[in-house]
């Protein structure tokens, strides 16, 4: 990772709010180091339809290659045209719907800016809302961010974690039903959840990260009373990942873990990052926080991945008042992660 390449905003879903708040980031000076990877018009319509006055009304340039953002005066939005992505395809696109064409175009765009991340051409990618019902309609063979990029990036384990600047929760399982992740929380997956965690806030800064693991069952189990899987499972891979000398703790009472680990103002976190079993039981502490706050970060991908905490908004889209806020903050967890890679 090159901290002095620009970072890379796919534009997401384009019937969704993903092309407004990335105009907005770049309106607010957000986004001055970035590249937007999609579709040039798309992204004009958006500004447009804002009408963002004055200095702050940025204009777009559509660009061949990433360097060539180096040379576009401030205030220019720099859109390197997704491969496989016709200009104008996308002309008449409806606000809010699922479209295949929608699903296809954030396909490409994710595809060419993780390209670009590979070859050392972008120092981190910053990923716009897409829409799983539209990427299914295209015939994407991959339910979302995580799992595409993974398999971009040669298919090594990855994790999804939720951060925000009290609290960071990295997931075991991810976009399954309930029934299929208890079944997917094994020994080797909790394992190497706390090695990708331990590995990943050392290249933070933190040299002996504190994790703590939560339970999967009500009050972790109770010595097997509500559930045997903390003693067959997570127990194990706790004393495991200690013997290789990860600072790891548990399993924790799942209902209280996150409430100890928050570090919050007269409140020193007594962890600094929680592992949670399942997508629900990690992510509902973080977003309860603060939507716009909250950041999405793939860890164990080769160069750094980040996400606003949100989807598409398609109640939203089109109408000019989405909230740029969650973008500016993964855009600024990009920035902070190549910093201390």
């Amino acid at each position: 990772m090159n901290p002095t390449q620009p970072l890379a905003i796919t534009m997401g879903d384009a019937a969704g709010i993903g092309p407004e708040i990335i105009v907005k980031a770049f309106a607010a000076g957000q986004a001055q180091d970035c590249v937007v990877v999609g579709d040039a018009q798309v992204i004009a319509a958006a500004a447009a339809r804002l009408d963002i006055p004055g200095a702050l009304g940025p204009s777009v340039a559509r660009i061949e290659q990433v360097a060539q953002w180096h040379g576009l005066p401030p205030g220019v939005i720099p859109v390197l045209q997704a491969d496989g992505l016709e200009p104008g395809s996308l002309r008449d696109l409806a606000p809010g719907r699922v479209d295949a064409r929608a699903g296809a175009a954030a396909h490409a765009a994710i595809v060419t800016a993780a390209q670009a991340a590979l070859r050392g051409e972008v120092a981190a990618i910053v990923t716009a809302p897409v829409h799983k019902e539209a990427l299914h309609a295209a015939g994407v063979p991959f339910p979302g961010h995580t799992e595409l990029l993974q398999h971009l990036a040669g298919g090594a384990p990855v994790r999804m974690m939720l951060a925000n600047d009290e609290l960071r929760t990295v997931l075991v399982t991810i976009h399954m039903s309930v029934r299929e992740a208890i079944d997917a929380v094994t020994f080797e997956a909790v394992l190497d959840t706390l090695r990708i965690t331990h590995a990943a806030a050392q290249r933070w800064g933190q040299a002996h990260p504190r994790i703590a693991v939560a339970g999967l069952n009500p009050h972790a189990g109770e010595g097997g009373l509500f559930g045997d899987e903390e003693i067959r499972i997570l127990t194990p891979a706790i004393e495991q990942a200690r013997a290789e000398g990860i600072d790891a703790s548990g399993p924790h009472a799942p209902d209280t873990v996150f409430m100890r680990a928050r570090n919050a103002p007269g409140h020193a976190g007594a962890f600094d990052v929680v592992v949670a079993m399942l997508h629900d039981h990690g992510l509902i502490p973080v977003k309860y926080m603060g939507l716009d706050a909250g950041v999405n970060v793939t860890l164990g991908l080769p160069f750094v991945r980040t996400s606003p905490d949100h989807g598409t908004a398609f109640d939203l889209a089109g109408r000019g008042c989405a909230n740029p806020a969650s973008l500016a903050s993964a855009i600024a967890m990009a920035r902070q992660l190549i910093s201390r890679a």
